[in-house]
């Protein structure tokens, strides 16, 4: 069990908003690392599923991920994604959401600086005044052994609204 979180950078966006926000020259010192996020976007869209992805190293190749979502006026539904991106790794409230409220997400990234394929975990939830309100969770893979030492996360619409905010942990298990 983790006994130690340093955090190693932080990011809350600015007025004018951001089409993504990367954190770079992550140290190989940590165990694992650790995405806390809250996001809302410029996104109108009505269908409810504003959702963004994660690279790491810059990379357009070999993502996969199985995700599964539920949103409280819709039955539950699993799909796979990705593969230029970890898709619906985090999620992003938008117009049609309870005005002022950011979604909150965790990204987990255990043995990132290891020589194996990194896996990825994720929940998210929609802060959200309605029957509408989403959850979910995202099992991904980077079938890459690089080490990650840059990650960026992305809205697939629009962009990320002032305030939106991220923190990078490195995690220790000694």
């Amino acid at each position: 069990m983790a006994n130690t979180y340093t955090l190693i950078a932080s990011n809350t966006v600015g007025s004018g908003g951001t089409s993504a926000i990367t954190f770079s020259s992550i140290p190989a010192t940590y165990t694992d690392l650790l995405v806390k996020m809250t996001a809302r976007g410029t996104d109108t869209s009505t269908n409810g599923w504003n959702q963004g992805g994660i690279t790491f190293n810059s990379s357009a190749a070999n993502y996969s991920s199985t995700i599964i979502v539920g949103r409280g006026d819709l039955a539950a539904v699993s799909f796979t994604g990705g593969s230029t991106a970890l898709d619906y790794i985090f999620y992003i409230s938008n117009s049609v959401t309870t005005a002022n409220t950011f979604a909150s997400t965790d990204i987990y990234i255990p043995n990132y600086a290891g020589s194996n394929y990194k896996t990825v975990s994720s929940d998210f939830v929609e802060e959200n005044n309605a029957a509408r309100a989403i959850m979910g969770l995202n099992a991904g893979l980077w079938s890459d052994t690089a080490a990650i030492t840059s990650l960026t996360l992305t809205p697939s619409v629009g962009t990320l609204v002032q305030y939106s905010t991220a923190y990078l942990y490195g995690i220790k298990n000694s």
